[in-house]
């Protein structure tokens, strides 16, 4: 499972803790949903978990061992905006392939068009460059996958296509994920459980 015990973070020694002795567990084909406040720490949170930032206090363990800092991270963190986890200047084949080549099924699953693959980020509406993010992420050797405000700038059609894609796959493959989110309605019909941040 994914594990953080006692994680507290602020950012130096003056600044006021953003969160505080938190736990957080998500098992195998778990999905977890987030809430809290703006600004109290949520995407912070996400990127101490996917090992972005180190805890100022506390630790994160998979699978009962430290996040692994030399080989693929089993921890996948997905962002808002898509364009900010790809290299502007590869193709998108090129980016899919970076850490592994998905095969048609998942393409399929998240309706992605083989003409795509052909073309630069920028010539890809933001749905279109998430759906490659996702497809991405989801790798063979990916156990959680960390969604902060994955979809919250698409439309409802394409969120629902994307939501789908990956509850399925965490169904087949045991993915655990969490699930950030503002949307509430989308986050309690999706999430087995929920974690509100004090």
């Amino acid at each position: 499972m994914l594990k953080g015990e006692g994680l507290s973070f602020r950012y130096g020694t003056r600044q006021p803790w953003l969160f505080r002795s938190l736990d957080l567990i998500i098992a195998p084909g778990e999905v977890v949903g987030l809430f809290g406040p703006s600004g109290r720490g949520k995407t912070t949170l996400a990127k101490v978990l996917a090992g972005y930032l180190r805890p100022t206090e506390g630790q994160v363990q998979v699978n009962s061992a430290p996040l692994p800092t030399t080989i693929y991270n089993p921890v996948q963190l997905m962002f808002q905006h898509p364009e900010l986890a790809v290299n502007p200047r590869w193709r998108i084949d090129r980016v899919l392939n970076e850490a592994y080549t998905p095969d048609a099924m998942a393409l399929h699953a998240l309706q992605i068009d083989q003409s795509w693959l052909n073309r630069y980020p920028h010539e890809l509406s933001g749905g279109e460059l998430q759906r490659i993010a996702v497809a991405r992420a989801l790798g063979p050797q990916t156990r959680y996958l960390i969604a902060d405000e994955m979809t919250a700038m698409l439309d409802a059609n394409t969120q629902a296509q994307i939501w789908h894609a990956v509850l399925d796959h965490a169904s087949r493959h045991a993915l655990g994920v969490l699930m950030i989110s503002h949307d509430a309605p989308l986050t309690k019909r999706i999430c087995s459980r929920i974690v509100e941040l004090p």
